[in-house]
């Protein structure tokens, strides 16, 4: 089944959340073939009506899947769940109601990441760049990485972000996020350095710090930006996405000793068990300290 199954208002949504989830979040082609088969399947179970679908509908949409194998009734949720996410986010409706969906248990896939290597690749060709010629786009791609990788910053909260709000005298945002909560983002010296470089060269008019046209930049052209500059820095472009920078963020962080709770801050999680999925990364140090450090460890 594929997208053109969906019908009416239902097509069309489903493809831009498609395209928002290969911005964004860097999903696979297959990836994106299996949300887009779960979604339309969905959509024709409810007659074109799945947009509007309430939390009453969504239940009885779950239980018809009881019959299915747990893995694929959890592929299934995941799916309209991260639609529902989408389309409260992008303010097409009110509310979300994908918590009556089933919730089959299983272990949460690891967040893809880089490892410092990697991430030192990315702004050695940055630095490549700018030592080339230190235009308008070098500038631009500086800002937008260094505030990526920076703050940790969701692509949309960096492309949407006004002019004024990153400020010479403040190393910190005040965004609203997810669920219009309000949170405090670490910036940088290096973060506010790139940013007042490249924002000299704007127009004073602009109202957003990265435009483009009369809007801002969008997701797809900023996943675009990365996928190039990790192709000339020598990492696969598939390795590599907003959402990806994201997550070494809070990887390396917690790697060099962050608070879990902070971190949650940060990011703008609502629940510290979103959080806690990074703590994968910290076994290897943990593992490191326990030799070094424990009263019994082998002083050689």
């Amino acid at each position: 089944m594929t997208v053109a199954a969906a019908s009416g208002e239902d097509r069309a949504l489903i493809e831009r959340f498609l395209e928002m989830m290969a911005a964004e979040a860097g999903a696979a082609r297959n990836t994106l073939a299996a949300y887009g088969r779960d979604l339309a399947g969905a959509s024709e179970s409810l007659g074109g009506k799945l947009a509007e679908a309430d939390a009453a509908t969504l239940k009885r949409l779950g239980e018809q899947w009881l019959p299915l194998a747990r893995s694929s009734v959890a592929r299934k949720s995941s799916a309209l769940r991260r639609f529902f996410v989408f389309l409260a986010e992008e303010k097409l409706r009110p509310d979300n109601p994908s918590d009556a969906l089933p919730r089959p248990g299983g272990a949460r896939p690891l967040p893809r990441t880089l490892d410092h290597g990697d991430v030192d690749r990315l702004f050695a060709e940055i630095e490549r760049r700018l030592s080339i010629e230190r235009s308008v786009p070098n500038l631009r791609l500086s800002a937008l990485v260094e505030l990526l990788y920076g703050s940790g910053l969701r692509a949309t909260e960096l492309v949407s972000l006004p002019r004024h709000l990153v400020r010479r005298d403040q190393p910190y945002l005040i965004l609203r996020g997810k669920g219009g909560r309000e949170r405090l983002v670490p910036v940088s010296d290096r973060a506010r350095a790139a940013v007042r470089e490249y924002a000299a060269t704007l127009s004073k008019e602009e109202s957003y710090l990265f435009p483009s046209g009369k809007a801002h930049l969008s997701r797809i052209r900023l996943f675009q930006l990365l996928r190039n500059l990790a192709a000339d820095a020598g990492i696969s472009p598939d390795r590599v996405s907003p959402h990806v920078l994201r997550h070494a963020f809070a990887t390396h962080l917690l790697e060099g000793g962050a608070d879990l709770r902070a971190l949650q801050t940060m990011l703008g999680h609502a629940d510290i068990a979103t959080t806690q999925i990074y703590t994968h990364v910290d076994s290897r140090r943990l593992v490191e300290l326990v030799n070094q450090r424990h009263p019994l460890a082998d002083p050689k």
